[in-house]
């Protein structure tokens, strides 16, 4: 097959873009999401399709409007002899990495002549140091803090068209290795996130992990006098025992997994969430859906959390509070609730919106492939 050359984009000053995206391999692109990237993937491949694109999605098995070949899950197994080898990794690395060197393979032949450009976002070290083997060129999103693997990828010569970055926060975290990486924040969609009335007290929602720490929004509710709700999977059987099991019923109430518009009307119906980042959190997805949905956001600093909640700088929609600093956020809960829902929702829309991140993806996405697989965005970080 060849690319397209002729159809317009709708509503858009160019041809249709074929893009394959990249998707995490950890869990599926699917409702109800079980992370903030996986709901940024989902958003951004319906939003591009909307706009008139072909999107190819790679990703983990039971994703929605995926391509065959998976980034995870695939049937590749090492045999009896090889499972013996003391010296063999873990075999869900070499699965994933089996699975992605499968579908790099299939870009460069099965789909070599039908895709522009490709929007990495898999977080795994093989697309970088490989992407210089594609007949076309990659834009990687940094969505994490540097990790060993990519870094070493990057150290090793690996590169990328264009890098892209999810906060001013997590660019400069990427500097030693990538000096330039185009600031885009995420987006979400206020179709689904609508205004909520508020009234029905406080929520916590998101993975129930160490690094989300839940149990400090529970103590923060408890020093403000004041229930919270959880909304959530409990995704570390141990963690979720011993933190947040002990404090259901008269501290917390926990309502399991809620996705899609459930989710969407639990977190309009708060008076204020608490977002408690035990570790630097790139952006802050939570953050910026419930600013969406008017609910004021009350959130410990540290990541690129105060960029989403912008806080002293144009419009607010919460209120930042010093890291693991569970008193301050209790503190807080007061002032952050006395905040109009309405100019929280407006404040979101100026720079929180799905059709304003899809916009500037689909910009860089263009660029790179008028371009072609050019790479000299990558420096080795000194020693």
């Amino acid at each position: 097959m060849v690319r397209d050359p002729s159809p317009l984009v709708a509503g858009g000053s160019g041809r249709r873009l074929t893009v394959a995206v990249l998707a995490p391999s950890r869990y599926p692109v699917a409702e109800p999401y079980l992370g903030g990237l996986e709901s940024f993937v989902g958003g951004l491949v319906d939003g591009l399709r909307a706009r008139g694109h072909r999107v190819l999605l790679f990703a983990a098995a039971g994703s929605t409007g995926a391509q065959p070949e998976l980034l995870a899950g695939g049937g590749w197994r090492p045999d009896e002899l090889a499972r013996a080898d003391p010296s063999m990794p873990a075999e869900a690395f070499l699965r994933e990495h089996h699975a992605h060197l499968a579908v790099l393979a299939a870009l460069r032949t099965t789909y070599a002549g039908e895709v522009d450009v490709v929007h990495n976002n898999s977080l795994h070290y093989l697309p970088v140091s490989l992407s210089s083997t594609l007949p076309f060129p990659t834009v990687t999103t940094l969505h994490t803090p540097p990790t060993p693997w990519l870094t070493s990828a990057l150290d090793a010569g690996g590169s990328s068209h264009t890098f892209t970055a999810v906060s001013r926060f997590t660019a400069r975290q990427w500097a030693p290795w990538v000096p330039r990486a185009e600031v885009v924040h995420n987006g979400v969609d206020p179709e689904r996130w609508t205004l909520g009335p508020g009234g029905a007290g406080l929520l916590w929602f998101g993975r129930l992990v160490p690094e989300k720490a839940p149990h400090l929004a529970i103590a923060a509710a408890a020093a403000a006098g004041r229930h919270l709700h959880l909304v959530g999977p409990a995704l570390d059987a141990e963690y979720f025992a011993t933190r947040i099991e002990p404090h259901l019923g008269h501290g917390a109430t926990w309502h399991g997994h809620l996705g899609g518009r459930t989710l969407a009307q639990a977190v309009g119906r708060a008076d204020a969430v608490l977002v408690t980042p035990a570790w630097d959190e790139p952006f802050g997805q939570v953050a910026a859906e419930a600013a969406m949905c008017g609910t004021p956001v009350v959130a410990f600093d540290r990541g690129g959390v105060s960029e989403v909640l912008r806080p002293h700088v144009g419009e607010q929609v919460g209120v930042v509070v010093p890291d693991a600093d569970v008193e301050a956020m209790a503190a807080a809960i007061g002032p952050a609730t006395a905040l109009d829902r309405r100019a929280v929702r407006a404040a979101a829309l100026s720079h929180l919106s799905a059709q304003a991140m899809v916009g500037r993806y689909e910009a860089v996405l263009r660029a790179a492939a008028a371009d072609g697989p050019v790479t000299d965005h990558v420096r080795v970080a000194a020693s």
